[in-house]
């Protein structure tokens, strides 16, 4: 990563997290959002559901953008829409409407998680790549732990309405960060020629590449742990434990660090391990966490005999994703805007659709420990099963 300025890798970190951030920042809200329009807990928490959605559509849709028409100008213009539709939803008359603007906003989203992961591919290979990828984990690490707790001052003195105008501030920055700070990598040479059906022609190879999709559909079942948790700890840690949303954020930070720190870990020992051995560990960790939450959760211990499995199981987080995508793509040599988009879909799909079902079981510490649990344990299966070369590390 020598011949690339650490800027450019904190402007791609920053890229992929502003898309998720609009996930985060309103987290601390969430119950007072529901309390507003009336709705249950399940029907609030479509209000995430469906910027998920649209960030894993979104993906498919500007991947193939991207290979054709290059990253620069997709981003931008993607990045304007973001912040566009943050303000909309600030206006949003009925949790039905805001449920609609949601899914927009999470396809202009997309743009940055996916097109970031492209650069990387362009300009990075081998254990570079996941050196790379674990780079931008860690800088995503850091939204996570900005990103509640401006959402609770925010909530402090304004209601969520507030925190989706914060959201479009955001996106203005983040405007300014991808007009000055990434560079043009794909080469006009080398964009995908001809018409619509050709510009996905990608993600149908990537769908045919064995290797690329049973690393990704790996990555996307380790996904859920944390989508689950995004999702679940508002009401499980305010309504079941009673936190406060100021106390919330604390606990969010607090987790995101670990996961920061677990990203910079994987960094090093990239360089040192193969990435297939790497996730291998951390996915059995992140299993060894789950198990005890569902028993701390099942013996009705303090808070914080829960707090600390808990954070085991979601540092891993900080390894598996840069481990699996760099796996992934390693398999992957032309159209990578399209196979980053599939990586990214999934991942996003089964985040948006898993928690909300489990959801309708219950929302508990049980329910969320028990997800995490059997999400780990099948990641784990199939990373065992998989054959992937050790320079995929």
């Amino acid at each position: 990563m020598a011949g690339h300025p650490r800027s450019l890798m904190l402007a791609l970190g920053a890229l992929t997290a502003f898309g998720p951030i609009s996930l985060d920042v309103y987290l601390p809200s969430l119950p007072q959002l529901g309390a507003e329009f009336g709705a249950s807990e399940a029907l609030t928490q479509l209000t995430m559901s469906a910027c998920m959605i649209g960030l894993a559509l979104g993906q498919l849709l500007w991947g193939p953008i991207s290979d054709r028409y290059g990253r620069r100008m997709p981003l931008i213009l993607a990045i304007s829409g973001f912040a566009l539709t943050s303000v909309l939803c600030a206006f949003a008359p009925s949790i039905e409407v805001l449920i609609a603007i949601r899914v927009v906003q999470g396809l202009c989203g997309a743009a940055g998680m996916v097109i970031a992961r492209a650069v990387v591919h362009d300009l990075f290979s081998g254990a570079d790549a996941v050196a790379a990828f674990s780079t931008l984990a860690a800088v995503m690490g850091v939204a996570p732990v900005l990103a509640p707790l401006i959402g609770g001052a925010v909530a402090t003195f304004s209601s969520w309405r507030g925190v989706f105008v914060a959201l479009a501030v955001i996106g203005l920055l983040m405007l300014a960060v991808a007009a000055f700070g990434v560079p043009e990598s794909l080469a006009s040479g080398e964009r995908t020629r001809g018409g619509i059906a050709n510009d996905f022609h990608g993600i149908g190879a990537a769908l045919r590449n064995g290797p690329f999709l049973l690393a990704a559909v790996t990555l996307a079942v380790a996904s859920v742990p944390l989508f689950t948790y995004l999702q679940h700890a508002p009401f499980v840690l305010q309504s079941q434990y009673g936190l406060s949303a100021q106390g919330f954020a604390i606990v969010f930070a607090v987790n995101a660090v670990g996961i920061t720190l677990a990203a910079n870990l994987n960094r090093r020992l990239a360089r040192r391990m193969p990435g297939v051995r790497i996730a291998r560990w951390s996915l059995a960790v992140g299993a060894a966490g789950a198990l005890a939450l569902v028993l701390t959760a099942a013996l009705d211990s303090a808070l914080p005999w829960l707090l600390v499995p808990l954070f085991v199981a979601l540092c891993t987080q900080g390894v598996n994703n840069p481990s699996l995508t760099g796996m992934a793509l390693g398999h992957v040599r032309h159209a990578a805007g399209s196979a980053s988009a599939v990586l990214g879909t999934l991942s996003m799909l089964l985040g948006a659709l898993v928690p909300p079902a489990v959801a309708l079981i219950g929302v508990s510490a049980t329910v969320l420990g028990a997800t995490m649990l059997v999400a780990f344990a099948l990641a784990l299966a199939l990373a065992l099963v998989g054959r992937h070369p050790a320079a995929s590390g």
